[in-house]
């Protein structure tokens, strides 16, 4: 069907396929960072820098796009950016590695200690991000698809009461649990429709009850209802993303009316399509640590083929990649899946 499709620009094609619409060739993406200590230097946008200028941060995301030929340009690297806003103190470390929350401090015991605050989306560091969108959307016009990014509660219930309490917490007292998601929420739409209103065509909505630590009845529990509200309350299209083994719920994720999920290597493109169907579009999975940091072009192109032949709808890694992963390695993505329609067509 794609070769009798006229030809899209990028911005076009991703979010033809985030709607399951037909495209003249699957979109490249990836929904989370881009970002390598190559392209760094390429462009001379390195962190830590490079997550709190937006000038800067909006530079080295247009690499994606620019440098790697990929569809998206996704300019939010790190997961901690209404983090630092509401309170959470911040290690911003060096060029080679990515800013963290200081776990062991948290800011919030119980709910009663839950406030977003009033400038959540004009500290300097949500602004950096609104800002950087701004300009890319000023640089780029409708060329290529812009991809925000706001942080779901259950992230920021890591980041901001502690990972093991917040999980204990969960363990112990659900009514407490969803009573302290149902708070934070608000910041997780409040800076999503701000990154609309300034220029995104999508925004992915990171919510880390990965595989290893959460049960697929934890998310049908604590989240299913949750996302679904997402995808009603901010206007553009949303990208799921959860690490880690999460078939065990592919099928709530499904029911949420989220346009895509972004999904992880250890979910077989193949098992992935037969859970999902046609209700909600897949982004990945091409894996990080084994195939695009330790491995050569060749098994990237073998991994890109493996998804494309399942059927997923947007082709790109599976997570952030490591920062030293090679831009050759990366190249090789776009590059397969160019090679893969050309031999189809």
């Amino acid at each position: 069907m794609a070769d009798a499709i006229k030809s899209m620009t990028s911005r076009q094609r991703v979010l033809a396929a985030l709607n399951r619409e037909p495209v003249d060739r699957t979109p490249v993406c990836n929904p989370t960072s881009v970002a390598t200590v190559e392209l760094m230097d390429l462009v001379d946008a390195p962190f830590p820098q490079a997550n709190r200028d937006p000038e800067l941060m909006a530079r080295l995301a247009a690499t994606s796009y620019t440098e790697l030929g990929f569809d998206t340009i996704m300019p939010v690297f790190s997961i901690i950016q209404e983090s630092s806003a509401m309170g959470c103190r911040i290690q911003w470390e060096q060029k080679d590695n990515w800013p963290t929350v200081k776990m062991r401090e948290p800011i919030w015991e119980t709910a009663d200690d839950i406030k977003i605050p009033a400038d959540l989306c004009t500290h300097p560091d949500t602004k950096c991000v609104i800002e950087a969108i701004k300009i890319l959307r000023r640089e780029y016009g409708d060329e290529v698809a812009i991809i925000g990014k706001t942080m779901g509660p259950w992230s920021m219930g890591y980041h901001c009461f502690g990972v093991e309490p917040f999980l204990l917490l969960a363990l112990d007292d659900p009514g407490m649990t969803k009573l302290c998601l149902d708070r934070m929420k608000e910041a997780t739409v409040d800076f999503g429709i701000a990154q609309v209103e300034a220029g995104a065509d999508a925004v992915t909505l990171p919510d880390h009850a990965t595989g290893d630590l959460v049960s697929g009845d934890y998310y049908e529990r604590y989240l299913r209802d949750l996302h679904a509200e997402f995808a009603e309350r901010i206007p553009i299209p949303l990208i799921l993303h959860i690490c880690g083994r999460t078939v065990d719920r592919m099928e709530h994720i499904a029911q949420t009316g989220m346009h895509a999920f972004h999904y992880d290597s250890k979910n077989t493109p193949a098992e992935s399509m037969a859970i999902v169907g046609d209700r909600i579009s897949l982004v990945g999975n091409i894996n990080n640590p084994e195939t695009l940091f330790s491995k050569g072009p060749e098994e990237v192109h073998a991994a890109v083929i493996e998804n494309l032949e399942a059927g997923v709808q947007l082709i790109g890694p599976e997570c952030a990649i490591p920062l030293q992963t090679t831009v050759e390695n990366l190249k090789a993505i776009s590059q397969a899946v160019c090679d893969w329609h050309k031999n189809v067509a």
